[in-house]
């Protein structure tokens, strides 16, 4: 496995927006031993404007607001869902890299973490132009009719940036872990494996509750 922990006199500077897409472990060590906390939600808080804007896919919401009001929104939230997406992803990867024998700290996988929000960046601009251009068929899940021109790139940069996030993300937890690849992969799928049938298994039991509170 390829170690980055050097001294801080030896590396080189890295910017972790350019470095992260080739060299997801070089930047994830620097981030850990370099930057601040401070830095890490810069960079979660940018990404996660990427991330809301992808959320508002068929999601209806208040349809009748203005797009600037809706971008405004998302640029608002987008700190506080990050710090609370990337807590909650630190935590779990901390507590299940210690299946695999892994060293990394709480605040360490964080500040690695803040870097899988990065390839969400690029889906702002595809996002935006949507939003301000076709909102209609943006957020309206039941809108009949032809898909707008900005869909298939924005669905094809949406389909990119998602597989990336997920490299650089068992990249990260690998480098901080000091653990494998294949060991950071599987810290990274068995929670969300975990969650997808407890989400699978709510979802089913509520659509059985509502069909029997139907036919009473």
């Amino acid at each position: 496995m390829e170690n980055y922990n050097d001294t801080t006199q030896e590396r080189p500077t890295v910017n972790p927006f350019l470095n992260v897409w080739m060299h997801p472990k070089q930047t994830a060590r620097y981030m850990i031993d370099v930057k601040s906390i401070g830095f890490a939600i810069l960079v979660l808080s940018i990404g996660y404007i990427g991330s809301l804007l992808s959320g508002l896919i068929d999601s209806n919401f208040m349809p009748e607001l203005s797009p600037w009001l809706i971008a405004l929104f998302c640029v608002i939230i987008a700190p506080i869902a990050g710090i609370i997406g990337t807590a909650f992803s630190a935590f779990i990867t901390w507590l299940f890299g210690k299946l695999f024998k892994g060293t990394a700290t709480f605040s360490a996988l964080f500040k690695g973490l803040s870097l899988s929000a990065i390839p969400m960046i690029v889906l702002i601009p595809f996002y935006l132009i949507w939003l301000f251009t076709s909102p209609e068929t943006l957020m309206d899940a039941n809108l009949a009719g032809s898909a707008p021109w900005i869909f298939w790139p924005t669905t094809l940069a949406t389909i990119v940036a998602g597989i990336w996030s997920f490299v650089i993300t068992v990249g990260v937890v690998a480098e901080a872990h000091e653990i494998s690849n294949w060991k950071a992969f599987f810290t990274v799928f068995i929670p969300s494996f975990i969650l997808f049938i407890i989400f699978f298994v709510l979802i089913v039991v509520l659509f059985i509750g509502l069909i029997g509170v139907g036919m009473m």
